[in-house]
């Protein structure tokens, strides 16, 4: 039964480690109607472009006979016309099919990706760069456009016309019509040797156009920093090195398969090579009529152009292939395990962490943490840099999962519940704080779906924000740009903090929430905290032991493990290390002041 209800949310999503065709498959649902129509209406081009060939054919094959019939002549030209015209209205309406489907596609490709992304564990999804996400679910998925809006029509329809084309020619003159095949399979050779190394250069293109991207990313969204230090040199220089690595790879490439791609390109429309001095034989010895070698000659041409057209796409093929499968690499990362619906209720908001493990990167950071958070205290989780204080913080946030052990609130295990129940009861602040492209007003009003304007700036008055916004541009409209980028790192610290205020949640998690404040704000925005947190659990993370002097409980955490905890001055008399870091943090002050 608990392995039911563990394994409720996962049932929901789509069984994982599927195969790139599989995940192809699932992103056209919906559009695999519109898919359908454009493949036959692609056939229906195709086959009206071959009848013109037939109808070509059997007019020079009257007119080499001698026949004067003009009505036949202009029979057969209205109909050639007619196909024709038939043949690109169909390719247009099936064009227009398939591109309309494989925007689809790309939409939902980009929907479940994101989606994803939500409901990874936050490890999993750090493991990847904001660079190469934006390169895999913005420009890359675009990238699949044109070959699959092409490909799937005419890729299906072209090889079914060229051996209904085939077939035909094969009933005029089996002999020729094997014949005409004989460069064919050089061709198939060239284009398996093209196949066959790309696997050896193509993986190579990708993960340097990766790595392109994130050097961009990098160098853009650090640009201040490195205008600030004087390291424009070097940081352009590592952008640089990027990109010509980028464009060598393909270069490289290039250089690998341009011999066989243009050796299988003239091999594939040589089928006169075969056709005609077989053709001739055999008129010669009169087993084959010339009108009918003629005919043979012109509907070769009908066989060549789609396989041309075929083999132009094989190339695009495979990069789809890869697109798909980083689209895959992706999707079958595993979720964090939650049930839809909530079977454990909470008594109380205490918090127990009973022999919690977790591995980030393949590595064990944390090593059997067991503490006691009681309900309506004031914690602080305390220790050198590394230790594993903000990994703590985020188990419990739920931002990641346990590897082993089990995190409880009010005697609850928190897998017991789902995201969105559990998600009312903790209001967490990083140090990282992201900011939406929007106004100051809705940054905060995500704290709480359906905050009125005036609870929204109560909530900002509260947190001693109110002031300070006012004296922006626009106030409580003014647009705090991307990441928060129009705002200081401070005022976007304290817009994070209102936003969890808002949202009231009995537990509130502070993981260096004013790292990036002046000690003037500092002071104003803890005086806020200590008063809107009042009977509510709180945990605090903070480099600056001052700040935490009162707290109920101080958790010295070291090397991924509890080295010890009680108040501030129990702490001072057991252990060395916390005496250590206490007086450093003094003596740091007094040289300040």
């Amino acid at each position: 039964m608990e392995k039911d209800k563990a394994n409720e949310t996962a049932a929901e999503q789509p069984p994982l480690n599927r195969n790139t065709f599989s995940w192809l498959w699932e992103f056209t649902k919906g559009k695999r109607g519109t898919y359908l129509l454009s493949i036959i209406l692609a056939m229906l081009g195709v086959a009206c472009m071959l009848l013109a060939y037939i109808c070509i054919a059997a007019l020079i094959r009257e007119l080499v006979t001698g026949g004067h019939d003009i009505d036949f002549y202009i029979l057969r030209g209205v109909q050639i016309g007619i196909l024709w015209l038939l043949r690109y209205a169909f390719h247009g309406f099936s064009t227009y099919s398939s591109h309309g489907a494989t925007f689809g596609l790309i939409g939902n490709a980009r929907k479940r990706l994101l989606k994803k992304l939500n409901t990874m564990p936050l490890g999993a999804v750090q493991t990847r760069s904001s660079g190469e996400y934006k390169n895999i679910i913005c420009d890359r998925a675009d990238q699949v456009e044109p070959t699959l809006a092409h490909v799937t029509p005419e890729f299906t329809a072209n090889i079914i016309g060229a051996i209904a084309m085939f077939v035909y020619m094969m009933t005029i003159d089996w002999r020729v019509g094997l014949w005409q095949l004989i460069c064919i399979p050089a061709g198939f050779i060239a284009f398996a040797i093209m196949m066959a190394s790309s696997p050896k250069y193509y993986p190579d293109t990708i993960k340097k156009t990766k790595a392109l991207n994130s050097a961009a990313v990098e160098y853009i969204g650090g640009i201040e920093v490195i205008k600030a230090f004087g390291q424009s040199k070097t940081s352009y220089g590592k952008f640089v090195k990027a990109a010509k690595e980028g464009a060598e790879c393909f270069i490289d490439w290039m250089k690998s398969q341009n011999f066989w791609q243009n050796f299988g390109m003239a091999c594939f429309p040589a089928t006169m090579l075969g056709l005609l001095p077989s053709g001739v034989f055999y008129c010669l010895d009169g087993s084959l009529a010339p009108a009918d070698l003629i005919m043979l000659i012109i509907l070769s041409f009908g066989t060549v152009a789609p396989l041309v057209t075929v083999f132009g796409y094989v190339d695009d093929i495979s990069k789809v292939g890869e697109i798909i499968s980083d689209m895959a690499d992706i999707m079958d990362e595993k979720d964090m395990v939650r049930p839809a619906q909530s079977s454990a209720v909470p008594d109380g908001h205490g918090i127990t962490l009973s022999n919690v493990r977790f591995t980030y990167k393949d590595a064990e950071v944390l090593h059997g943490i067991n503490m006691e958070i009681e309900d309506g205290t004031v914690n602080a989780l305390v220790g050198p840099s590394g230790s594993g204080k903000s990994t703590i913080a985020r188990l419990i946030a739920s931002l990641w999962d346990v590897d082993s052990g089990e995190i409880k609130i009010g005697g609850a295990n928190i897998k017991d519940m789902s995201l969105k129940e559990y998600n009312r009861h903790i209001a967490y602040v990083s140090q990282e704080n992201y900011l939406f492209d929007q106004t100051v007003m809705d940054n905060i009003r995500m704290g709480r779906e359906g905050a009125t304007d005036k609870e929204v700036i109560e909530a900002a008055k509260k947190c001693g924000c109110h002031d300070f916004i006012m004296s922006l541009e626009n106030g409580y409209q003014t647009i705090c740009g991307g990441s928060g980028g129009h705002l200081s790192g401070g005022e976007r610290q304290r817009i994070s903090i209102a936003r969890a205020m808002l949202k009231d949640a009995p537990v509130v998690i502070l993981d260096e929430a004013t790292s990036y404040t002046d000690p003037e704000s500092e002071a104003v925005i803890q005086s806020a905290i200590s008063r809107l947190t009042a009977g509510k659990t709180l945990i605090v993370i903070a480099h600056r032991l001052s700040t935490i002097a009162d707290a109920d409980r101080i958790f010295l955490i070291s090397d991924g493990k509890v080295e010890a905890s009680g108040t501030q001055d129990e702490l001072l008399r057991k252990s060395k290390l916390y005496r250590t870091m206490w007086e450093n943090h003094i003596s740091v002050k007094k040289e300040e002041a």
